[in-house]
């Protein structure tokens, strides 16, 4: 059983690149594979490989500056969700496009799974999901608002064109992991917004920790690994990957007229020209001999 950990922190890194090459020689002395990002305002990622492995990455990523008090949220895995290891250099470690925001100034507040539950059941409490459109399609919790974005750059925007939906109300906000809520709680205050919370650890310490008896989330959590999706006990979920449009697949899309595996699902199937499909076929053809090989062909991983 391989152990994987999705992880960010936010701090001051002065030079970024200066930090890419003894990261990415720790994970690949340790068997890890996974992408970690790198960026003047911290780190954030997945990766994944034996206990021990992973023990050693994040010792590697806590003797990092400002980092001793990373944490990370772990799962498990039976087969290698990633095709390789990735640290790349971005501008920011989740993608906003706001420069005034910075967490480290502050957020919303924190609050713990075991909580959660009774917050956004309070009448006077509107919930907030910040994910993209297609991770909310296959799960949310019971009650909360869709955005319906399609890219976290394009929150700023949404709120504003709908803060009026929001005057009186305490706001909740929750995401995957917890990243994209440091910097939309972050952002919310700086609008003025005063009662702001935020779900701590994310989803993902939602589903591991509270019995699925006692739960408010519908559905099941996407992530972005080849497990594609994961349910209560973070147990692997029902749903595949497009390798078109790299958005969850269900076994009814699977059955629709439009599915062709590899190619296009129902979503995607107009977004792409005949020479993209064309190159999605082989793509297709060569993951398919990898796997026969019992190999894993690099166009399977969501990048």
């Amino acid at each position: 059983m391989l152990t994987v950990a999705a992880l960010y922190h936010f701090t001051r890194f002065d030079d970024p690149a200066a930090l890419r090459g003894p990261l990415l020689a720790a994970c690949e002395a340790a068997g890890i594979r996974g992408t970690l990002l790198l960026a003047r305002e911290g780190i954030n990622g997945t990766v994944a490989g034996s206990r021990a492995g992973i023990d050693a990455v994040l010792a590697h990523i806590r003797a990092l500056p400002g980092c001793a008090g990373l944490d990370w949220k772990e799962s498990p895995a039976e087969t290698m969700p990633f095709g390789r290891m990735k640290v790349r250099l971005k501008r920011e470690i989740v993608t906003m496009g706001q420069p005034q925001v910075d967490p480290l100034a502050g957020t919303g507040h924190y609050v713990a799974p075991a909580e959660w539950n009774a917050l956004i059941s309070a009448p006077d409490v509107a919930v907030i999901d910040t994910r993209n459109d297609y991770e909310v399609a296959i799960g949310t919790f019971d009650g909360a608002v869709d955005p319906g974005t399609q890219s976290f750059r394009d929150f700023p925007a949404w709120w504003e064109a709908n803060r009026h939906r929001f005057h009186n109300k305490r706001i909740a906000m929750f995401c995957t992991g917890g990243i994209r809520c440091e910097k939309s709680t972050n952002y919310l205050l700086g609008q003025g917004v005063e009662a702001v919370y935020h779900l701590k650890g994310g989803i993902l310490k939602y589903l591991e920790e509270v019995p699925e008896e006692d739960s408010l989330w519908q559905g099941e959590c996407f992530v972005f690994d080849q497990r594609v999706s994961v349910g209560h006990g973070l147990k692997p979920g029902q749903y595949d990957l497009c390798h078109a449009c790299r958005r969850p697949v269900s076994e009814a899309d699977k059955r629709h007229p439009d599915y062709e595996e590899g190619v296009q699902c129902p979503r995607c199937v107009g977004a792409y020209s005949e020479t993209d499909r064309a190159r999605f076929r082989e793509r297709q053809r060569q993951m398919e001999i990898a796997a026969r090989r019992g190999a894993r062909h690099l166009g399977q991983e969501i990048s």
